[in-house]
Parts: structure tokens; sequence; C-alpha cells
């Protein structure tokens, strides 16, 4: 069956619940596991939310990349530990995070992408889209939807 597994995160609770439900799954197929985060071009602002709070410079945006992939990674690191489960944990620093997600799973050559459905509703999700769904419309290999 699946061999390889993309579990991509966004630190959300749902995503992280994905995640680890993405782990037993590995486990019971006996699979490995990429962790993939996708990160946001480093600008000169820093945001809270989706307000502007202040600035910083490159190196320092890359330095809040490096923790924040490292946080979230961590818990599906953590999870496949403790399942015995074969880990990488990987990121990157992409705008689109449908098309990040896609190019990990081709890259390490994963057979199966298993994420978040994060639901969106009415205009919200008209007008921002959902990641999942992209992946869903776009990608090559199977994509489990955890709800």
């Amino acid at each position: 069956m699946y061999k390889h597994i993309l579990i991509p995160t966004d630190g959300s609770d749902l995503s992280r619940a994905a995640a680890l439900n993405g782990v037993k799954l590995a486990r019971a197929l006996g699979a490995r596991v990429t962790a993939f985060f996708a990160a946001p071009a480093a600008t000169p602002l820093v945001y809270q939310g989706i307000l502007p709070v202040g600035y910083t410079t490159p190196e320092r945006h890359a330095e809040m990349i490096e923790k924040t992939a490292a946080k979230y990674l961590g818990v599906i690191e953590k999870a496949c530990e403790k399942a015995g489960v074969p880990f990488r944990g990987v990121h990157a620093t992409n705008e689109f995070p449908a098309d990040a997600i896609m190019a990990a799973a081709a890259k390490y050559k994963c057979d199966l992408i298993f994420m978040a459905s994060h639901g969106r509703r009415g205009i919200a999700g008209v007008l921002l889209g959902s990641e999942t769904q992209k992946v869903l419309t776009h990608s090559k290999i199977p994509v489990l939807v955890y709800r």
C-alpha cells in the first residue's frame, strides 16, 4: 500500500490532530513520514495575524522561519519517535503552500499526502481559497483529508 506519507502542517490545532493521525496510519502501514511546513517568503514587515506590527531584517526573518518550522515539525517528530515510524522533517519558503506541498511530495517521492481540512465556509472560503482543496484538485498522488 502506501510506503511514504507526506504530512504537511501549518501548526494549527486541526493540522496537529491530522498529523498525529497521519503518524498512526504510517505505523499501521509500515510507512515512513516526511513532515512538511511551508513558510511565507521573508518580508521587512512582521505580522501578528493579519496586522503589521514591526520591521525585521531578512536574517531575523529566516531565524523566525527556522524556529517556527522546528516547533511545528517537532510535534510530528515526537509522535513518529513514539510510534517507531521513520521521520524526516523539511520546510520550504513559498507564497503558495499548495504548490509547495505538491513539490515536496514529488521531491521526496511520497506516495500519499495526508493533510487536514480547514473547512472555511462562506465568503472567507471563496476569497481565501483552501490549500487542501488546491492540493486535492492538482495533486498527482493520492490525498487523504483528515476532518
